[in-house]
């Protein structure tokens, strides 16, 4: 029993798996009349051909008409036939099991019930054949009446878009109204929509302006609603449409079954770019001191959210005054204000114009509109056009001659210079300034600079020049205002340099507005020639003995020069030069000097260990004496001294007033010492780089030698790169105690320094380079102590002869390492590559048999 029970559910079930199934949408169904209506209807689980027919009915009451069939082409009811002829009634296939019943254009008539059936092609009858569904069609009652907005609203205003909807009330249809604009005439952008379900929809380029408050819908009373969009900006601009729609709910999903679209009316948006002007009263002329006062006008179109930032410039650069849009002012001093008259007058005030207030005036605006959300941007900028403002100079006007009241007769008199201003207008508050200036008057150099003495600025302070400021500070020139427009210069000693051209320069300053005092008129007198007769020039002779004659070296030579001069002022000071020549008529080398402030300096005495040998000393009021000891045979010569005389003024420099050379004295001794020579050999001529080469110097004595340590030498080597150079380079030395000296090296190679007895001496080059090859050359400078004083001389340099050293190029050792590590790379290349052929022969090339094609497959490809 219970088995037959599980074997009739089991049948059961697979019988209900296959039962014909014809669905058509769920009613009642709500159509506007004069709107197209389609009814679908699809049928399931079905047996037979895939593509299924299908007939409709309608029923009005108990009256049944057959409406259309996909099958049969006679099936439709004779009252129908024209509806069908004219295609106003038809079936749309959209698959073997779908169609659609389509009416174009609904009418009231056409509310009944649709029942779809579909003829049975299944071996058992199993299911339903057919399905019904009520329609219901409705007057058309949609009346859309938009009121036409303002056609033209400036950027930062508000429009409204107020739309009429009316329709009549019927249980189960929803009114939903959207608004948007048209860009161009195929570009609809949708702003927002509200309903049908009582809430807003809106859409993506609206998001962001929605939420910050600029659209704003505004629902009246289920007849009136309206749109506000605000902060309205350029691209705003266009045609603006209104649509109603009238909806209904099938199982939740919302259905529109009528949208009328209206032309609500075209919108321009003026920007205020377009709308805005500033304009600045035209131009005026004032004098100096005298106030401006300039006026900005702005004009605009009314926006209730425009704010002004206003710039005043001076000639387009200079900024005069700045006020923000939050009311700050900036740029402004005490001569400057910057005040708002109105909401769009601005004006800027200038106390105390002078010259540099003179220009072109402008005003740049910039106007600012508050967005949505608070956001504040900048809608528009202008600049004025320049208004030209003209000062006028009240200087004063004043003319200036110069004199000499006191004029020196000779050299040391005083002088008197004045300056006098005359014919004065216009003076008021300004005040007075001297500048006297110098120019001398030798060789009649005309484009020479004048020089400035001293000046009285605007303060009345004194302000030397650089080359009388030492004059000045010790008395010796005064500047002085005698009287209000009377100066004054005086030289209270005049000397041969004051002869020339001097000339006074007067110039008026005046408060500024600024409190300080600025530069108005300057006025330059004339050249006026000062000259005074000389007295006789100084005239001195210097006269040189030998006090103390050097006889031998190592001796002491001394000897004294005394001047004898005439005509010379009180006050003067010697200075001495000592001077010596190797013969007469050859160039003079100078030893030592005594200046006027009597500071020994030593000139060209380049021995350091013979400093304190040489002595130069004041004697007497015109003698000094010059003094050497342990003369050496280098001393041997002609000396002189050259003297000077010397005048000084309080805070001045030393003038000299005279010169004198004397006569020449001269240190002749015999040297009865040996002679010297020394010569160089080389061990090679030609060297290879990074080799050695060796030098070889030999110092030989001719006559009676001295003794080994009474000799030294000092060793110097040369190098010329280029063969008979004059100014070969040093390359190492060492002194007489074998301290040696090389010079810095740019390159790799070194050199050093080796005695190998006490008269030959070697030169080692390491590690060779091309900047080594040339010829070398050595001079040796003896040192003989002397057996009875133990005193050291000099004896004459003596140079050797040039020796020639070659730097060969090694072509085969800079070459031999490249050619092996090419060789070695090209084999190993070789041998890899070998290497990798076989392997890849050995595992990729294999013979491989080909499985020949399914003839399953070839017969799939040939059904399909």
């Amino acid at each position: 029993m219970g088995k037959t029970r599980t074997l009739i559910l089991l049948w059961a079930a697979v019988g209900l798996c296959h039962c014909r199934v014809v669905t058509v949408p769920k009613g009642p169904l709500l159509r506007v009349e004069g709107q197209p209506l389609s009814l679908r209807c699809d049928v399931s689980d079905y047996e037979g051909p895939k593509e299924q027919d299908f007939e409709w009915t309608v029923t009005r009451g108990t009256e049944t008409a057959n409406v259309i069939s996909t099958f049969d082409p006679m099936f439709s009811d004779r009252s129908l036939e024209d509806r069908i002829r004219s295609g106003d009634i038809s079936v749309m296939r959209l698959g073997d099991n779908v169609v659609e019943l389509r009416i174009k254009e609904a009418r009231v008539t056409d509310s009944a019930t649709y029942s779809c059936s579909t003829p049975s092609t299944d071996s058992v009858i199993n299911g339903n054949y057919d399905a019904t569904v009520q329609l219901q069609v409705v007057p058309n009652s949609l009346i859309v009446a938009p009121e036409a907005p303002n056609p033209v609203v400036p950027e930062g205003g508000s429009i409204r878009l107020l739309c009429n909807v009316s329709h009549n009330f019927i249980e189960g249809i929803y009114l939903s109204v959207t608004w948007s604009v048209m860009k161009g005439p195929f570009l609809l952008k949708e702003l927002i929509t509200f309903g049908p379900d009582l809430g807003v929809t809106v859409g993506d380029s609206s998001m962001q302006r929605y939420t910050d408050g600029g659209i704003r819908p505004e629902m009246g009373n289920g007849v009136s609603h309206s749109l506000v969009l605000s902060g309205v900006l350029p691209e705003d601009q266009g045609m603006y449409v209104c649509a109603a729609g009238l909806w209904t709910r099938q199982q939740g999903v919302w259905d529109r079954i009528q949208e009328k679209s209206v032309e609500m009316g075209e919108v321009a948006v003026t920007p205020t770019a377009n709308s805005l002007t500033v304009q600045v009263q035209d131009s005026t002329t004032l004098s100096s001191g005298d106030t401006l006062l300039l006026t900005c006008s702005i004009t605009t179109d009314d926006v209730p959210t425009v704010d002004l930032e206003v710039t005043w410039l001076l000639n387009t650069t200079r900024v005069l005054a700045h006020l923000g849009r939050d009311g700050v002012l900036a740029n402004t001093s005490d001569v400057v204000e910057m005040r708002r008259l109105g909401k769009w007058d601005f004006q800027i005030k200038i106390h105390s114009t002078d010259m540099s207030d003179m220009g072109l005036y402008s005003c740049k605006v910039s106007a600012w509109i508050q967005h949505n959300g608070g956001r504040w941007y900048k809608a528009a900028e202008k600049i004025s056009a320049p208004v030209r403002v003209h000062v006028t100079k009240q200087n004063p006007v004043y003319t200036v001659v110069l004199d000499t009241p006191v004029t020196a007769r000779f050299s040391g008199d005083p002088t008197e210079l004045e300056c006098k201003v005359t014919n004065v207008s216009n003076l008021h508050r300004a005040r007075l300034g001297v500048s006297w200036f110098y120019k001398g008057a030798l060789h009649g150099d005309d484009t020479a600079a004048a020089q400035t003495i001293a000046s009285l600025d605007d303060n009345g302070t004194l302000v030397p020049g650089k080359s009388y400021r030492g004059r000045i500070e010790a008395g010796l020139i005064i500047v002085t205002r005698t009287e209000p427009y009377t100066f004054k210069l005086r030289l209270l000693h005049t000397t041969d340099a004051d002869a020339g051209e001097y000339s006074c320069g007067v110039t008026a300053w005046i408060p500024s507005r600024h409190g300080n005092l600025k530069k108005v008129a300057e006025f330059l007198t004339p050249a006026l020639k000062v000259s005074f007769a000389k007295k006789p020039g100084a005239v001195m002779g210097v006269v040189a003995r030998r006090l103390r004659e050097a006889t031998a070296a190592g001796s002491t030579f001394e000897m004294s020069c005394q001047a004898n001069t005439q005509n010379l002022p009180q006050g003067f000071g010697f200075s001495i030069l000592i001077l010596s020549e190797e013969a007469v008529g050859s160039p003079s080398r100078k030893l030592a000097s005594l200046g006027p402030d009597m500071v020994l300096r030593l000139e060209d005495w380049g021995e350091p260990g013979r400093r304190d040998s040489l002595m130069l000393v004041k004697s007497g009021k015109k003698e000094f004496q010059f003094r050497i000891q342990g003369v050496q045979v280098t001393d041997r010569g002609f000396y002189s001294c050259e003297m000077r005389a010397w005048t000084k003024q309080p805070g001045e420099d030393w003038v000299e007033m005279a010169k004198g050379v004397s006569n020449k004295v001269q240190i002749a001794f015999e040297h009865r010492g040996p002679t010297f020579d020394v010569s160089i050999d080389s061990d090679t001529t030609s060297v290879y780089p990074w080799e050695t080469a060796k030098m070889e110097c030999d110092v030989s004595v001719t006559g009676t030698p001295p003794a080994t340590d009474d000799v030294a030498y000092e060793m110097k080597w040369f190098l010329s790169r280029l063969r008979g150079s004059n100014s070969p380079s040093l390359l190492a030395s060492m002194d007489r105690w074998g301290v040696v000296h090389k010079m810095p090296r740019n390159d790799s190679s070194d050199c050093s320094l080796e005695r190998m007895g006490p008269q030959t001496f070697t030169l080692n080059i390491h590690s060779t380079q091309d900047s080594n090859a040339g010829e070398y050359h050595c001079t040796a400078t003896p040192w003989i102590r002397s057996t009875t004083t133990g005193a050291w001389s000099k004896a004459p340099d003596v140079t050797s002869k040039r020796v020639f050293l070659n730097v060969k190029f090694a072509l085969w050792d800079s070459m031999k390492l490249p050619l092996l590590y090419g060789i070695c790379a090209s084999v190993t290349v070789g041998v890899v590559s070998l290497i990798l052929g076989l392997i890849c022969a050995h595992c990729c090339c294999k013979n491989t048999t080909p499985t020949p094609r399914s003839r399953t497959k070839l017969m799939e490809l040939e059904m399909d």
